[in-house]
């Protein structure tokens, strides 16, 4: 196992276990309340498929079409935001910080390539 010196530098009350820590795992792409629309959205035509079927499915299309729509503009935003830190460092004296761009593009396309 590696020393992680950033780790070992935080303060006690940061440490792994206490109160007030972010859950484990990535980051969602989308915020919270648009995944509550799109959610809402679909759930509104599966509720009413049995009364106006084209309508549900018009709703479900608009809904599927808007999430990945949404999830292509986050990726870009992700994908630029990624390149703009890394781009451009000298590997000799940013190393750590070409490392954890590494894992980022890693960790989100792993993300991609499990949906």
């Amino acid at each position: 196992m590696m020393y992680d010196q950033s780790r070992a530098q935080q303060p006690p009350d940061k440490q792994p276990g206490s109160a007030g820590r972010r859950a484990p795992g990535p980051e969602p792409l989308l915020a919270a309340d648009e995944r509550a629309d799109i959610t809402q959205r679909l759930h509104h035509a599966l509720n009413t498929f049995a009364h106006s079927p084209l309508e549900a499915l018009e709703e479900a299309e608009t809904a599927f079409d808007e999430a990945a729509a949404r999830l292509m503009s986050a990726l870009t935003e992700r994908r630029h935001d990624l390149h703009a830190g890394w781009h451009g460092q000298d590997p000799k004296t940013q190393g750590e910080e070409l490392r954890h761009a590494l894992r980022q593009y890693s960790e989100i396309t792993q993300r991609l390539l499990r949906m």
